[in-house]
């Protein structure tokens, strides 16, 4: 393997990434590693460098597929962890492309506890086309307007082929923008990196800052993952979702980090932070501007000095680089105004996401109120038992508008796999009716997903829940701006429809989803598959009773 006598002395630390040929995302995650790789040589390390999976969700949407998306992140974290502890290695640096792919290898750092340090590939540039940006967004809210007679056929050809230009995640504050945003707030990432798009050449400089962090932390014993992970940082993690009206995905994947350090930190947590925070930038999918355009102005900095000032971050959490998240923004401009909203005229007074509660939604469901004009909404339901099921209906435009479209069974253990619903908003959208009809599942959602869009329903339909009680016509009342969401029927009626139901048959399984539809837990504490946090190496517990 090349290694000499003297570098079998040396610290060995693991630089993964999901380098690969599924989706723009990960293609030059590769090249961006060997910085990494470089920092770690120069200070006394030895760098091994290895791969593990990528589900793209942009290619495995609105169709089975998608069922191994979020099946993924467990895969990624339980992979990552095979290596480093078969391999006993002494730090990790990850790089990630792809949405599940960030928080799989966060999970897999929190879970190891080794020295580590997060690296987002970044965002690919928008197209141009007439003039304007155009991205991956307008071509799939376009193939609705193809089919609604409003956009031609030829013109929707012409932005798919510009839409992505280059390598790179999507270019909004979609899943992957938003957590690349979490890593800097939990402190596993160097600060700004996130915004950096994928082909710029500063991109370089990043990934040696995290190969020298982490040999640094070496040196110094920390700080170690579950040193940076802690109850306020992942409150930080909440704040900057909130202020940029980030993904409702965040909301699923910052309780899994959370339960990997051993914290109990579920959606009720996650909906105080929401609940508090002010939305201060003006990203898509509800605003105007790209990700792209907060690293032209000064990054991610620039929000997080804002929410200091403002009392809504806790500046005194770790850093990876050293000292606190809090110290290191003495350089970061102010908002500027546009992009990024000041304290005192903020978009909304509370996040850009909603949690809501009700007797339809025990446990929460979430919604995305960042660009939303109304935030009351009621109608009958229209239930559909599977996404193909409304997927259809809407293609042919079965439905009346007014209605509240109800996908079903596309929970974490009834899917299984949690299905994102991407497909059906944007055509929704297309057609002209985000905001006239309400979607209501336990699935989830792409984080381009905006309008009158309620998911993570819990408990889900597989277990029981109260969406399994729905029927045709029943009356659904939405209030994100109170957080309340309620079936109009009365306590009687709900338990007697209880006590006649009974479980969906899933079928023959067979593979990775059998094993993950008996492990998964509830969305509402993050779908995760184990207990929780343990120490290595482990210890025999019959060693420790002698």
């Amino acid at each position: 393997m090349g290694l000499t006598d003297e570098d079998l002395e040396k610290p060995f630390v693991g630089v993964v990434t999901t380098a690969g040929e599924t989706t723009p995302c990960n293609l030059n995650l590769a090249s961006q590693a060997q910085g990494a790789k470089l920092a770690i040589a120069e200070a006394g390390g030895v760098a091994r460098e290895f791969t593990t999976i990528s589900v793209a969700d942009s290619v495995s949407m609105n169709h089975q597929g998608m069922r191994f998306s979020l099946v993924g992140r467990e895969v990624i974290a339980d992979s990552i962890e095979a290596v480093m502890r078969g391999h006993a290695y002494d730090g990790l640096v990850g790089f990630a492309g792809c949405d599940k792919t960030l928080p799989g290898i966060m999970m897999a750092m929190v879970r190891c506890n080794a020295p580590a340090a997060f690296v987002f590939g970044g965002s690919t540039l928008p197209g141009r086309l007439h003039g304007r940006d155009v991205t991956i967004l307008d071509v799939t809210e376009g193939v609705g307007s193809v089919l609604a007679a409003t956009l031609e056929r030829r013109q929707l050809d012409a932005m798919e082929r510009i839409c992505i230009p280059g390598a790179g995640a999507c270019p909004g504050q979609f899943t992957a923008n938003t957590m690349g945003m979490v890593a800097e707030a939990l402190g596993l990432a160097p600060l700004n990196s996130s915004v950096i798009p994928a082909v710029y050449a500063a991109r370089a400089e990043v990934s040696r800052r995290a190969g020298a962090a982490v040999m640094r932390m070496l040196g110094e014993g920390g700080p170690l993952p579950r040193d940076l992970v802690t109850r306020k940082s992942l409150e930080n993690a909440c704040a900057v979702v909130a202020a940029t009206g980030g993904s409702t995905n965040a909301a699923l994947h910052i309780p899994a980090i959370a339960h990997e350090a051993g914290i109990r930190f579920g959606l009720d947590d996650v909906a105080a932070v929401f609940q508090r925070t002010p939305h201060l930038a003006d990203l898509q999918p509800g605003g105007r501007y790209l990700v792209k355009d907060l690293h032209d102005i000064g990054g991610t900095s620039m929000i997080f000095r804002a929410l200091v000032e403002g009392g809504y971050l806790h500046g005194d959490c770790l850093y990876l680089e050293g000292g606190t998240i809090g110290e290191q923004l003495a350089a970061a401009c102010p908002p500027d105004g546009e992009i990024v909203r000041t304290l005192a005229n903020p978009v909304s007074a509370s996040g850009g996401l909603a949690v809501l509660k009700g007797n339809l939604c025990p446990d929460g469901a979430l919604i995305k109120v960042a660009g939303l004009k109304q935030l009351q909404f009621e109608g009958p339901a229209r239930v559909f038992e599977s996404e193909e099921a409304c997927m259809h209906a809407v293609r042919s435009r079965d439905f009346a508008p007014g209605s509240v479209l109800v996908i079903r069974n596309e929970g974490p253990r009834g899917g299984p796999g949690m299905r994102e619903m991407l497909g059906v908003t944007s055509l929704l959208y297309g057609h002209g009716l985000g905001e006239q009809v309400a979607l209501l599942t336990d699935g989830r959602f792409s984080g381009a997903t905006r309008g009158m869009c309620i998911g993570y329903v819990g408990p889900e339909a597989a277990v029981g829940g109260p969406i399994a009680l729905l029927r045709d016509g029943d009356r659904i009342r939405v209030d994100a701006d109170r957080g309340s969401i309620d079936v109009l029927l009365d306590a009687e009626e709900l338990q007697a429809r209880a006590a006649r139901w009974q479980p969906p048959d899933p079928g023959r399984l067979g593979g990775v989803l059998e094993k993950y539809a008996a492990l998964v837990g509830p969305a509402h504490l993050g779908a995760v598959t184990h207990r929780g946090a343990v120490d290595w190496p482990l210890e025999h517990p019959a060693a420790a009773d002698e």
